[in-house]
């Protein structure tokens, strides 16, 4: 046979050199076995320089996109990596045929390797199809980083299980038979990353949360922007830029508020209080009504509703001697309809969600008007400037209405009541 022919002849040469006989077998063994690794190394050479030069080459003429993410990942160089360990594996055998136990142990080492190779190629497989689901739309909706990390898991366990297998010469099946025994102490170990899979799975089927969403969860002290949803944590990156990380399956567990829906719905809530003094609270009379009616935004109203009341009063027989008989304005109530006038021309205020002016429960603080609408502003401190400036405008024209915001009293007001005193 070929070897045994080559293995021959390079014997009778050294002997020919003048080397002893079994010296000269030696020799000839340790020379096989260098001829065999350099092959190996000179492949791998081939392989690496040459192969992925070639494949590169393709890939760049490609049209399609996936395969360049799989060579950024580095999935081509890592199957490349496999060959100098097949082809230890196969020639190993034929090359120092005479040493079976350093055969055996470079065929082990071989196995491992390519094991290896072959498990961070699943790896860079696995980051690929991380890297093309997130270019769609999908991503956006759905995070599949946790099941993906699942698979790198699982890849893992499947790795050590071959290389172990590889070791004690035992088909895998042989180890796959013993682990239910060792299950009970699996689920202990892996607890959290088994209950963060499964939140993972729920949380994505049922689109509860996914990177960039605007969560607040108080018991975990999270108030910001989702940047990473992982096999066992999500984290976020809270408002004043501190990061918070949260157990993954808490988000199934527990409450969270997810602000998606209002960033999805394009308005922004408005809800705020004017409180306002009901001592200062009247009907209007002829000069406030003048008054009112010059303001543009509601002198329509103020005409129509004092010829309306009039009409009203009259065909009543109400006089003006008792005011609390008939039907009168007062500058409360038109002062609410005059908010509602300045936010519906407002240019930042959605018109078509809801749109409130109300009054609420009075209180020994007085009586509370709050706004409750919806501003166009999602952003954060456009969204605060539009609040300020809404509540600008309506503080100082309060005093039109001859009204008075109520507000604890102050140490300059006591000091001024006691001088009156």
């Amino acid at each position: 046979m070929i070897y045994e022919t080559i293995k021959h002849k390079i014997t009778d040469i050294s002997i020919g050199m003048g080397i002893p006989g079994d010296m000269a077998a030696n020799t000839t063994d340790v020379l096989l076995l260098a001829a065999l690794l350099l092959f190996a190394i000179f492949a791998h050479f081939i392989t690496r320089h040459v192969g992925l030069f070639i494949v590169r080459l393709l890939v760049e003429k490609s049209q399609t996109r996936w395969d360049d993410i799989l060579n950024e990942n580095r999935f081509f160089s890592r199957i490349a990596g496999t060959v100098p360990a097949l082809i230890l594996y196969i020639l190993a055998p034929l090359a120092i045929a005479d040493m079976p136990l350093l055969v055996s142990f470079i065929r082990t080492m071989a196995q491992i390797y390519a094991i290896l190779m072959l498990t961070l190629a699943a790896y860079s497989f696995i980051d690929s199809i991380n890297s093309i689901y997130k270019s769609t739309r999908l991503s956006a909706k759905f995070a599949i980083k946790g099941v993906l990390q699942a698979l790198k898991l699982f890849s893992a366990m499947v790795c050590a299980l071959l290389i172990l297998s590889a070791l004690t010469d035992r088909t895998p099946l042989y180890f796959l038979s013993g682990l239910g025994a060792l299950t009970a102490i699996l689920l202990l170990v892996f607890k959290d990353t088994i209950m963060g899979l499964v939140a993972g799975i729920q949380l994505s089927v049922n689109d509860m949360v996914s990177e960039g969403d605007w969560i607040e969860m108080p018991q975990f002290g999270a108030d910001g922007e989702v940047t990473d949803v992982s096999l066992t944590t999500v984290k976020v990156r809270n408002w004043d830029k501190t990061i918070t990380t949260i157990p993954t399956y808490a988000l199934i567990s527990q409450s969270f508020k997810n602000w998606r829906g209002m960033e999805e719905s394009g308005g922004r809530r408005i809800k705020r209080s004017i409180v306002i003094d009901m001592n200062s609270v009247r009907f209007c009379d002829d000069e406030l009504t003048s008054r009112l009616g010059r303001i543009l935004l509601i002198s329509e109203y103020v005409r129509k509703r004092t010829a309306e009341i009039e009409l009203f009063n009259k065909e009543k027989g109400v006089t003006g001697e008792c005011l609390v008989n008939g039907r009168h304005m007062t500058n409360l109530g038109t002062f609410r309809r005059y908010i509602e006038e300045y936010l519906r021309n407002h240019s930042d205020i959605h018109k078509d969600m809801t749109f409130l002016v109300r009054h609420l429960q009075p209180t020994d603080k007085g009586l509370p008007i709050e706004i409750y609408v919806f501003s166009r502003e999602q952003r954060w401190a456009y969204y605060e400037a539009l609040q300020a400036d809404i509540f600008d405008h309506l503080l100082a024209a309060i005093g039109e209405f001859d009204l008075r915001v109520f507000q604890s009293p102050t140490g300059s007001d006591l000091e001024k009541l006691g001088k009156k005193i």
